[in-house]
């Protein structure tokens, strides 16, 4: 297996550890020092020291049924570095885009954890 950084880089020997004894929640994986993600057969990662912002992305997609309209939640978590939006990774459901969001915020407490403060309801 061959890891890709996304930000800085780590030794493989710390990813390897790290990815075996992540939690996974749908294709992410949570380390003790990266969060990683699968993308077809590569594996990319994000050392938590670089994220800068961590939020839930959840996109609507019309669809058309038997008895009417609707539309699908997809559910996303975005991974924000210094240089911008690094990655977006589609997880399973709502339930498990508040639990990674939780994971993330225990793991990288200098990021910004969900929806930006508004800085008129600050004043």
């Amino acid at each position: 297996m061959k890891f890709y950084p996304l930000a800085s880089e780590l030794a493989n020997e710390v990813l390897f550890a790290g990815y075996k004894e992540g939690r996974e929640i749908g294709k992410a994986r949570l380390g003790a020092k990266c969060l990683y993600f699968r993308d077809k057969l590569k594996v990319y990662y994000i050392p938590y020291e670089d994220m800068t912002r961590v939020f839930r992305r959840v996109l609507l997609i019309p669809a058309k049924m038997c008895c009417g309209k609707g539309d699908f939640e997809v559910e996303n978590i975005v991974i924000c570095t210094a240089e911008g939006e690094k990655a977006q990774i589609q997880l399973p459901g709502e339930r498990a885009g508040k639990i990674m969001l939780e994971e993330l915020a225990r793991l990288a407490p200098h990021a910004e954890v969900g929806k930006p403060k508004d800085p008129a309801q600050e004043a």
